[in-house]
């Protein structure tokens, strides 16, 4: 079965409440918060990809 009838059955929770950085994120059978990294790792989970890059200013000649 797919499709349509197959989403009525996504009625179990995947992630609930992290107890590290408190987002909704701590996925319940991996065991690991999908934000801060919490059960992989004891560093908070950052890439620096995650905030935009200052653009360099033009020097004027």
């Amino acid at each position: 079965m797919k499709g349509t009838p197959s989403m009525g059955k996504k009625n179990k929770k995947t992630h609930i409440r992290c107890r590290r950085c408190g987002k909704n994120s701590y996925h319940i059978r991996k065991k690991v918060c999908a934000s801060c990294g919490f059960g992989k790792s004891s560093k908070i989970r950052r890439y620096s990809w995650q905030n935009k890059k200052p653009t360099t200013r033009q020097r004027l000649v």
